[in-house]
């Protein structure tokens, strides 16, 4: 039988507010809308292995975000720094 994360997502009326509106865009990079997703299903009470099912994605990817989310709130789902060289040519 699958564990249950011990970190339990409960949203506030403005980051679920925030976190639709990212899942329900069309023009957002994939990225974006798919750690809202993670973090909505992860709400509702889902288990991580529900949610990579339901997104196609690992396990482990969607603890990572969840866990993120759990320590960080909204700012946890945006990208961090990278190591190594700066990209030369502006995206």
């Amino acid at each position: 039988m699958p564990r249950s994360s011990p970190y339990r997502i409960d949203l506030s009326d403005h980051e679920r507010g925030v976190l639709e509106s990212l899942a329900r865009s069309y023009t957002l990079p994939y990225w974006q809308v798919t750690r809202a997703k993670m973090v909505l299903l992860a709400a509702e009470g889902l288990r991580n292995d529900q949610i990579a099912a339901r997104l196609d994605c690992r396990r482990e990817v969607v603890s990572q975000w969840r866990k993120r989310f759990f320590e960080s709130r909204l700012a946890g789902l945006e990208d961090r720094p990278r190591r190594g060289r700066p990209p030369t040519f502006s995206p």
